[in-house]
């Protein structure tokens, strides 16, 4: 059976990233202050990554995860996994320049206690010094054996691990171009993407990064494509020789909450993100800045073999969306690309840092779980009588 399909129905999934329970986040924290217990905190991880795999099918998801309990971030997580990288602390962390100007007291306010604000600790930018190389090949192992224990008796369609992309790690000081520092950054992550697949699980490669190469001010649309092209390149060549049916590719906009008024039109690089080696692609369709963007597959071809994973639940609201609107989402879509290659999913993660205060509460996140299973049902009978 493929990692991303069913013949006769819509399957369920979402992106990854989940809340983590107060226990562990103490004692991630204590860690990461010095004074941990790396016992206590393995044994956590394990007994949270099998409480959430459990809830995940408990609330209608077929294709799960662990939940990125081990994770202190979506992509801090793997400077625990890279060598040649040596922290920042005063360099500070530029994004969404232009939200920040045009809503400054909404953001000084917004970033203040969300997102990295919201970290259990200050998030600190690091940059590459030396010679990258993957040391992370235990943990990423502990993360497959947590997953595969959590796994038993609990119903589920297949099972992904999520991975940072690239371009998600940190800045360049050491190599003699950006194109080459990703490419060595492409090559350490393979062995992270490969272990994944090895194991029998679907890596989904996370990367809110593309779309920021096409919101860069300081390049003009020639240099903004080059880049996009190399990275491309590049990303593929970390995911050569896995099966694109165990990669899922997840892009998003980083950001959550908030005004959006300078996100990047999904059209503008939408077919970089299809030349991508994956089989499935997940983005932001389930919010008010991005649900009308279906229409953009009357023109745009998805190619043969391929899935989309479009979000018909949002991360940055705690209001439910009704079954029916989640399951008229996905009927837009299977109207456009095929039935048979479309998954319910979500626009990000739902804790995509490590925090004692999500933006969407636990409750109202499962709540949202349930209503996409629902909603996959209500449009599966439509699309099946």
């Amino acid at each position: 059976m493929s990692a991303n399909s069913d013949s006769n129905r819509i399957l369920t999934t979402h992106v990854g990233s989940l809340p983590r329970p107060v226990e562990l986040l103490d004692l991630m924290k204590a860690k990461a202050q010095g004074h941990g217990d790396e016992a206590a905190l393995d044994a956590c991880v394990k007994r949270a990554v099998k409480q959430s795999v459990r809830e995940q099918a408990d609330a209608g998801m077929d294709i799960v995860t662990d939940g990125e309990q081990s994770k202190v971030g979506f992509f801090a997580y793997v400077r625990e996994r890279i060598q040649g990288f040596e922290p920042r602390p005063g360099a500070g962390y530029a994004a969404f320049d232009a939200e920040v100007e045009a809503f400054p007291e909404y953001y000084k306010e917004y970033f203040g206690s969300a997102m990295l604000g919201g970290n259990i600790l200050p998030f600190v930018p690091v940059a590459c010094t030396g010679p990258v190389a993957y040391v992370g090949l235990d943990k990423v192992k502990e993360d497959i054996e947590n997953l595969r224990a959590a796994l038993v008796d609990v119903p589920h369609h297949s099972a992904f691990l999520p991975s940072v992309a690239p371009n998600g790690v940190g800045s360049n000081e050491y190599y003699k171009s950006d194109a080459d520092y990703l490419e060595a950054v492409g090559e350490a992550l393979r062995m992270e993407y490969k272990a994944i697949v090895d194991a029998g699980f679907s890596v989904q490669i996370d990367d809110p990064f593309l779309p920021d190469l096409f919101a860069d001010r300081h390049l003009d649309n020639v240099a903004i494509r080059r880049k996009a092209d190399d990275y491309v390149q590049i990303l593929n060549h970390a995911l050569r020789g896995l099966p694109a049916e165990r990669v899922r590719y997840h892009t998003c906009y980083s950001i959550n909450e908030g005004p959006r008024i300078h996100d990047v039109p999904f059209i503008e690089f939408v077919a970089w993100m299809l030349r991508i080696n994956a089989g499935a692609y997940s983005f932001e369709a389930g919010n008010v800045r991005h649900e009308h963007e279906y229409h953009l597959w009357e023109e745009v071809k998805l190619p043969a073999g391929k899935k989309l994973i479009p979000g018909v639940i949002c991360h940055a609201s705690n209001t439910v969306e009704h079954p029916e609107l989640i399951a008229e989402r996905l009927v837009r879509f299977a109207d456009r690309v095929g039935r048979e290659n479309v998954i319910a999913g979500a626009d990000c993660g739902f804790s995509s840092q490590a925090t004692y205060k999500t933006e969407v509460h636990p409750t109202v996140m499962w709540e949202k779980f349930r209503a996409m299973r629902a909603g996959a049902d209500l449009a599966t009978s439509k699309l099946w009588r």
